[in-house]
């Protein structure tokens, strides 16, 4: 039931925007910008215990939480990057949404190294 009234605030949020936009413009990406960020924020009770059951089942399965961290980062990282793209791309700005992407992707390779490390040496101690 939670997500209807995610989605209703989403088309509330939107028809106002669309309403304001057309006698305040300026006003419009902040009210689409709120209405984003409240969303977010009624989703970080979800994530939270998201995050928590992943460590708990890491930690059951005797799995180096580094390498869970390191996962969680970088689904952070992907979601935090979509959405301030998209903020950017809703204000008609494609270029910065674009450059927004590519950081991110840059930091998720970054993020990806010591784990492809780990994978090299362990099979490098595999070989004869």
């Amino acid at each position: 039931m939670e997500i209807v009234q995610v989605v209703g605030l989403g088309l509330i949020g939107t028809i106002f925007t669309i309403v304001v936009k057309q006698y305040r413009p300026e006003l419009a990406l902040q009210l689409s910008l709120v209405v984003g960020l409240i969303i977010f924020i009624l989703m970080v009770d979800r994530i939270a215990v998201i995050v928590d059951v992943m460590r708990r089942l890491a930690d059951e399965a005797n799995i180096d939480l580094v390498y869970v961290n390191t996962i969680l980062k970088v689904i952070g990282i992907a979601y935090i990057a979509e959405f301030g793209a998209q903020i950017c791309r809703d204000a008609g700005e494609n270029i910065i949404a674009s450059k927004i992407e590519f950081a991110g992707k840059i930091m998720i390779m970054v993020l990806g190294v010591p784990i492809m490390i780990s994978i090299l040496e362990s099979i490098l101690q595999l070989l004869p």
